[in-house]
């Protein structure tokens, strides 16, 4: 059997051959910004920070190294450049450069994600957006997307100052400094999506920095972005979709009232992107992977660049084994395991370390299976373009087995039959290969015959990545496999299905759980198999905790499991009897002579199926989260993986004597079973692969020895060639929302000769899958943050008006110094750190960085002039994070108890997650059970799945009262919410937080306030590739209404809708929520 868990890499070094290399027209430039004097543009490459005269030529390089450096912004005097750049391991900061290279400065120190987007007139600042902290008065939702405006000085070593609270990206400042233009930001969604209009589209605004007021410019549905004064101030140039094609340059009037805007550019196909401008109003952007320069009025000109540099022209990744098994087979005598490891198959050996590389290229991945012979493998592969299944077996006699084979053949097995094979498993008896065909049949090809018989015709597997479980009866008669049986997905049933073909699959568990991971015992008359049906439901749908079943298969076997000791010792001393008397009878002649008994070929079991639902019987004692079962080869024994408190452990059930055990302690991470075929051996593979004697419980570890290399470039097209194949295969509607898919990504090919880093790779699969105008997808890029992250003190922090110090706002509940001796309050001025004063003005990050957990000396003054010093731990960003989140929702629900007068009560649901769902249970059915409405706030809801329980739980309608005496008992029904309520949404609500509110409102149960929800209600798969850092989405599940629409990119659209005010915000005031109050306060009173 085939799982897929962990990578069994790790990172050594990477090396290159490096050349001198010269390209003329190389593509994939990007983040272009045009000099103040419009001479040159810089850029970034390859992850390197370039410039190039605006008439074009060769390209000068600013920067290089392994880190990624991008955002160049001009100095106002044109001799310096700011940049942001994940260099030196200490996140992503910002750093400056002079315009003709040389060492860079570090400005900002923090170890967030700092971007820079401009100067201040006078060029002592640049100005960048963060998420550092929000003002300690504000009511904004706490979360890293919604980020803060700061400046930092350009000397370096300064206190970057806060100058906007409210989230802001692309930001542009007016030749006076007292006002800037900017996109806004509001939720979620993937910055390189295209064509959406929907109300997370990106608006553009002027903040007057002076009077501290806010003024949307030009709003349109469609997406407006990259705003910038033009020269004389009066005009605004930016970049928008609402021609209703591709992303173009257009101008507009910045004068109060002005709607109109004019579109400079026409360009179709790719987006415009990266807009900048020079003084004297030459523009500068990028387009189809080049730079390009327009005066206004006239035609985009593109700068021919030519690049001169160290060409890695043979990108070498170079790794070595690590003691770690992802997908795997083992061989059937049990000494071999063969593993797949960023796309190629290795075996390796069960008892030594001897590893070998079978395929080369990057492009295996789903199953691979051992023959009977132990010397061949069957893996499926992509090599030709499709997934087709391929033979490896070892070329000379001589050699014992893969792991020291001298040559491997491999061939392409012709199978007679088109269409996309994958998951090949070879029966016991090796003759027959059975493979899933064209992701959702099971069939079967007989080697000796060549005869190809289908086993299921793809009616019951709805998942399109084709990962079938399924297996073979040890006899080779049967199949056992999970498969969806009514239309019922993903809920899944256990079957059983002749291995003959054409005959129906007969449901073992007919039931409406999830039934997972069927396992035959080694005598084919038992089944094992995992069930949410008596654990923990988690809300969700998936995560409930789970049981090991077992199915007896016969009637002969389940009475026996349910003897007695005394029954069952007698049974088997009359067995062994008839047993001992049988062999004697068959090993004499007719004469009476002995002779040599012919070895005994395996029995074919039958199965007896009629009434086999009474046969199930429950073995875990204790529902939890299991990974992986498998019965002891004579049955006596079940062993499971369980997590009880951190990782997965190994236990153990007695089935004759009903007891259980935890047999090792391993913690281990999503570790899985495996056996040879007799079953004498037991393999748990996955991050720490051991071998288990069932007879001893001993275990042994698997070591893997070894290392490979990986061409990064030919990974990056299989890696492209799978983006292309799976979102056409999975993409959850065939029309693929009318894009030519084929045209288009043969159109995106053309990047990747360009592309090295994974940034750059991610960011194309963004801008490739953002055509689709679809949710859900993306390239993304697991970044691996700072090996020095900036530590919480647990408190709201601002600069004093004036001196040295960090003045102390508020102390945040549950932080550090929230405890009952610490003597800090609000009002105190720390003064040091580990001893190291605080000066005015001075950064004092560095001071915090790489000190989560450890022990710090602070210094404070407090409001009565008493310096104090008190040694505390500070906190991880995350854990504050969880922190402001209680503090925000407290605020909240006190506002709301103000607000009505204590007759509603107030939960948030931050996702539509089982944990969220048993707090407002717990709320609501609890402290709030007294109240006449609740206000169900979903902002800022990032998806799940809920709508269903959220529908039934606030759909109540009372039909009942429970009384004693006269006197009110429970209303009934009392597990569910029979008064008003109100939702609370706003254009950050995403997924399944744009589901639930359409159900709520579509049933009825409530009216919506807030903002229009975009629509982005559909279930993805995220797919990990071959990179382990870079992923993609396949929105795969649509949502279809009755009448035919889907939800996806269908609006929801509240029943009353309310922005949320940014200048009352920052005051404290929740105007969304105020007007919901008034909302469900009418409806109280009704």
């Amino acid at each position: 059997m085939v799982r897929k868990t962990l990578l069994t890499l790790t990172l050594l070094s990477s090396v290159s051959l490096v050349s001198l290399a010269r390209e003329e027209r190389p593509l994939w430039l990007r983040y272009p910004a045009i000099s103040p004097d419009g001479t040159k543009v810089a850029f970034t490459y390859q992850g390197d920070l370039y410039t190039v005269p605006t008439s074009g030529g060769d390209a000068q390089r600013l920067t290089s190294g392994s880190a990624y450096e991008c955002h160049p912004v001009w100095s106002p005097d044109g001799k310096q450049i700011a940049f942001t750049s994940d260099r030196n391991n200490s996140g992503t900061n910002i750093y400056i450069i002079s315009a003709t290279g040389g060492e860079a400065r570090q400005l900002t120190t923090h170890s967030g994600t700092e971007i820079p987007y401009a100067f201040t007139p006078d060029g002592a600042h640049v100005l960048f957006k963060a998420h550092i902290q929000d003002p300690a008065h504000s009511a904004l939702f706490p979360t890293s997307i919604l980020t803060e405006v700061y400046q930092v000085s350009v000397r370096g070593g300064a206190r970057p100052e806060l100058l906007l609270a409210t989230p802001a990206e692309a930001i542009s400042m007016s030749a006076d400094g007292r006002r800037i233009l900017y996109q806004d930001i509001k939720g979620f969604e993937n910055e390189w999506r295209k064509h959406h209009t929907s109300s997370v589209a990106r608006d553009l605004v002027e903040y007057d920095l002076d009077k501290k007021t806010y003024r949307y410019v030009l709003q349109h549905p469609a997406e407006d972005r990259n705003p910038l004064y033009a020269p004389d101030g009066k005009k605004l140039y930016f970049l928008s979709e609402r021609g209703g094609g591709s992303m173009n340059v257009y101008e507009g009037d910045l004068s109060a009232g002005s709607t109109e805007a004019k579109a400079l550019t026409h360009l179709k196909g790719d987006p415009v992107r990266f807009l900048s401008v020079s003084k004297g109003g030459l523009l500068a952007f990028g387009y189809a992977g080049e730079l390009y320069t327009l005066t206004p009025g006239g035609e985009p000109q593109r700068i021919s660049v030519r690049i001169t540099k160290d060409r890695e022209s043979d990108e070498q990744l170079h790794l070595s084994m690590s003691r770690s098994l992802g997908s795997s087979a083992v061989s059937p005598d049990g000494k071999q395991i063969a593993f797949l490891s960023r796309g190629d198959i290795f075996v390796t050996s069960a008892d030594h370390s001897t590893t070998k590389q079978v395929t080369h290229g990057s492009f295996t991945g789903r199953g691979m299976t051992f023959g009977a012979d132990n010397r061949t493998l069957v893996y499926a592969s992509t090599k030709e373009g499709s997934w087709e299944l391929y033979r490896a077996r070892i070329g000379r006699s001589e050699d014992p087995n893969f792991p020291n084979a001298t040559n491997i053949i491999e061939e392409k097995l012709s199978l007679g039959v088109k269409g996309e094979k994958m998951y090949p498993q070879f029966s016991p008896d090796g003759r027959e290969l059975a493979f899933v065909l064209d992701r959702s049949k099971l069939v079967v090809y007989n080697l000796q015959t060549k005869q190809l018989r289908t086993i299921t015709d793809g009616s019951q597997h709805h998942e399109r990545s084709g990962g079938i479980d399924y297996t073979w009866s040890p006899d080779g008669r049967w199949f056992a496999l999970q498969y969806v049986a009514r239309a019922h997905a993903p809920y899944s049933d256990i079957g059983i299905v002749s291995a003959e073909g054409g005959k129906p699959v007969f449901n073992i568990t007919n039931s409406g759980y999830f039934n997972t991971s069927p396992r035959w015992s080694q005598d084919g008359k038992a089944l094992t198999y995992m069930t949410d049906r008596y654990g923990m439901r988690n809300h969700a749908s998936w995560g409930s905790e789970n049981d090991v079943m077992i199915v007896f298969l016969t009637r002969k076997g389940y009475e026996r499991y349910r003897m007695t000791d005394e029954e069952r010792e007698l049974l088997d001393e009359a067995e062994k009897k008839a047993q001992a008397k049988a062999k004697a009878d068959s090993t004499k002649n007719a004469k009476g002579k002995a002779t040599k008994a012919a070895p005994a070929k395996p029995e074919p079991v039958q199965l007896e199926l009629e009434g086999v639902e009474d046969r199930i019987v429950r073995l875990t004692p204790n529902s939890s989260s299991l990974a992986d079962a498998i019965l002891s080869p004579d049955g006596k024994k079940l062993y499971y993986f369980a997590s009880h408190e951190g990782g997965y452990d190994l236990w153990v059930h007695d089935l004759l004597k009903n007891k259980t055990q935890l047999q090792k302690k391993l913690d281990l991470s999503s570790p899985f079973f495996d056996k040879d075929k007799e079953g004498k051996t037991l393999f748990i593979l996955g991050s720490s692969p051991q071998k288990l004697d069932p007879k001893t419980d001993a275990l042994k570890a698997i070591t893997i020895s070894g290392s490979r290399s990986i061409d990064r470039v030919k990974e990056r097209e299989a890696m492209y060639e799978e983006v292309v194949r799976e979102e056409a295969a999975r993409f959850y509607r065939a029309d693929m929302h009318g894009v030519d898919w084929a045209q288009l990504t043969k159109h995106y090919r053309q990047f990747l000769p360009h592309i090295t880093t994974s940034q750059d790779f991610a960011e194309m699969l963004s801008e490739l899958l953002g055509e689709l105008n679809v949710s859900h997808t993306g390239g993304r890029y697991r970044a691996s943050g700072s090996a020095f992250p900036t530590a919480e003190l647990g408190l709201f922090l601002s600069s004093p008006s004036r001196g040295d110090g960090l003045r102390v706002d508020e102390v945040v509940v549950g932080g550090p110094f929230d405890v009952s001796w610490s003597r800090l309050r609000a009002g105190a001025l720390i003064t040091a750190i580990d001893g190291t004063p605080i000066k005015e003005g001075q950064d004092y990050f560095p001071l915090l960085n790489d000190k989560v957990g450890k022990r710090v000396l602070v210094t404070f003054r407090t409001a009565g002039g008493e310096t104090i010093e008190e040694v505390i731990r500070p906190i991880s960003q995350g854990a504050l994070s969880s922190l402001l989140y209680k503090r925000w929702i407290r605020q909240r629900a006190s506002e709301v108890e103000r607000l009505s007068g204590g007759r509603l009560g107030y939960v948030h649901i931050p996702s539509m997650g089982d944990p969220s769902f048993r707090n407002v249970y717990s709320d609501v059915l609890g402290k709030y059970y007294g109240k006449k409405g609740i206000v169900i706030d979903i902002r800022y809801n990032g998806g799940g799945r809920l709508h269903e329980d959220i529908e039934v739980f606030f759909s109540g309608k009372k039909y009942l009262q429970q009384v004693v005496r006269g006197k009110d008992y429970c209303e009934m029904p009392s597990r569910r919410w029979n008064h008003p309520s109100v939702m609370v949404t706003c254009e950050a609500d995403y997924s399944n937080a744009h589901g639930s509110p359409w159900v709520y409102q579509h049933q009825g149960i409530g009216r919506v306030v807030g903002m229009p929800v975009p629509g982005t209600m559909t279930s993805v798969n995220w797919d990990t590739l071959l990179d382990p850092a870079l992923y993609y989405g396949i929105p795969a599940v649509g949502y279809l209404t009755a009448d035919g629409k889907y939800l996806e990119n269908t609006e929801m659209i509240p029943d009353v809708v309310v922005p949320l005010d940014p200048r009352k915000v920052l005051q404290g005031y929740d105007t969304q929520l105020e007007r919901a109050v008034e909302v469900l306060l009418s409806e109280v009173k009704k």
